[in-house]
């Protein structure tokens, strides 16, 4: 049997937390050991109990705050702490975007190796809400709700177990029952309580993810700055009765609905990719507005989730760019258009290409609702699209905007991009880390010139980092 490590289970005792790591979580040491934790605030003097002992590191929890740091503030959600989100809502938000800036520049001196001073940086973006800003939520259902601490300290038998919520985080098959949550503006949290009254009120079940059972998988509310609302619900069987009792419950009580459509998931997995929305009442896309372009979003599009902050974010990356009106431009994982279309105005051509055919068809459709007609769309997995056979027919971009998922891109992209020859390359990202390994592959042909952080996600340690390259010996 294993030795326990000593410190297992120990409380230490005034350590003070010095500065944030990877994933937003607090560091402090003991010993030669790094601590992590979460909820912490650099300058707080507190004791912490060691839940794991690793090889070369620590995770323990806060029990005890004996000198709160000056950068805490008191969090308004009463979830905090538990449900996993907002994990940064005990900070003063100004201190927030001073960390976030700081993870930034971390990353590109660290991993992607430039030199400090080498490039401009100009100072993050902030968000004008830092609550309610969020324009999508998923929520699901789950019979096996999480108890808190209160809940059991109650001594109550607890009979119903259904949630309608998040999930903990590590644990899959548990979920906690939001109250109310501070994401997303009304109508999202009436929905949400009225739903799930109304399902357990009808005995719909919701699901068990370990059984793989139940009627009712998510709910997942979008709203527009338009004042679109769009409702779906993943249904796990195609019970048509039960499911026209739900939407026609959710129709005649929220006249605000503007789409109301719903999915049949009866695959183990989550994901929604391979499955086609059906449109129970409305409009089968929710209308978008970004200085003065639409989009149009259906139940499977990306869109950006904080919509005023994407704007700011794709301010910053066209201002990048510098655009006289020549260029042939590549819009790398194009989403449905949105970074693609605010370039055409400035470009002669643009060139968008999108993993989600979904997207892609909307983001076509937005283009044409636009008058936009210097915007060509092409669907597929980029490192297989985008090679020297797609550039030959397309013609050779003079700037590359990327704007890849958390994981970055592929490195078979980045070198093709190098080969591409553009004179700049835009890169929008949400992850620095990888943001900063990519840039690192691409230093041989091109320079870091400026960088700009945006805060799209308030109360998290998530932040976008808008970077302009430079091929080197460019005149």
């Amino acid at each position: 049997m294993a030795k326990q490590h000593p410190l297992f289970n120990k409380v230490i005792e005034n350590t003070t937390i010095t500065g944030f790591a990877a994933e937003g979580k607090a560091i402090t040491r003991v010993g030669d050991m790094v601590v992590f934790l979460n909820y912490g605030a650099p300058g707080d003097v507190v004791d912490v109990r060691i839940r794991k002992t690793k090889k070369n590191f620590l995770e323990g929890e806060i029990v005890d705050i004996r000198e709160p740091s000056p950068d805490r503030t008191e969090p308004v959600c009463e979830h905090f702490g538990i449900c996993g989100g907002c994990k940064w809502q005990h900070l003063q938000y100004e201190k927030q975007m001073i960390y976030k800036q700081q993870q930034v520049v971390d990353s590109l001196e660290r991993i992607g190796k430039i030199n400090p001073g080498s490039y401009e940086l100009i100072p993050i973006a902030g968000s004008e809400k830092p609550e309610f800003y969020r324009n999508k939520l998923e929520f699901t259902f789950s019979n096996k709700r999480w108890l808190t601490k209160e809940d059991i300290q109650s001594g109550e038998k607890f009979k119903d177990l259904n949630a309608l919520g998040f999930h903990i985080p590590g644990l899959f098959d548990k979920v906690l029952d939001i109250k109310k949550c501070w994401l997303q503006p009304e109508p999202s949290n009436v929905i949400r309580l009225a739903v799930k009254e109304f399902a357990i009120e009808n005995k719909l079940s919701f699901y068990d993810i370990r059984q793989d059972a139940g009627f009712l998988r998510n709910l997942i509310i979008r709203n527009s700055t338009t004042g679109d609302v769009m409702v779906t619900v993943v249904f796990a069987e195609n019970d048509q009765g039960k499911i026209g009792l739900l939407m026609g419950f959710i129709r005649e009580n929220f006249p605000q609905v503007t789409t109301l459509a719903y999915f049949i998931n009866d695959k183990k997995n989550s994901s929604l990719n391979n499955l086609d929305p059906v449109i129970f009442w409305g409009k089968p896309f929710m209308q978008e507005e970004m200085d003065g372009l639409k989009f149009s979003v259906g139940p499977k599009s990306f869109y950006q989730t904080n919509g005023p902050q994407a704007q700011k974010l794709y301010a910053i990356a066209l201002d990048f760019a510098g655009l006289q009106g020549h260029e042939l431009v590549y819009d790398l994982y194009t989403g449905t258009g949105t970074i693609a279309l605010f370039i055409a105005r400035k470009a002669a051509k643009v060139v968008g290409i999108e993993y989600v055919e979904e997207s892609v068809e909307h983001a076509r459709e937005n283009a044409a609702a636009n008058g936009i007609n210097n915007a060509l769309f092409f669907a597929g997995d980029m490192a297989r699209v985008f090679n020297e056979e797609f550039l030959g027919r397309n013609g050779y971009p003079h700037v590359v905007f990327t704007d890849p998922p958390r994981a970055g891109m592929h490195p078979d992209v980045v070198k093709r991009i190098a080969r591409s020859g553009a004179d700049k390359i835009v890169y929008v990202s949400c992850n620095p880390a990888t943001q900063a390994r990519d840039i690192e592959i691409l230093s041989e042909l091109y320079a870091l010139e400026k960088v700009q952080p945006v805060d799209m996600f308030p109360h998290t340690h998530h932040v976008e980092s808008v970077a302009l390259l430079a091929r080197k010996g460019r005149k």
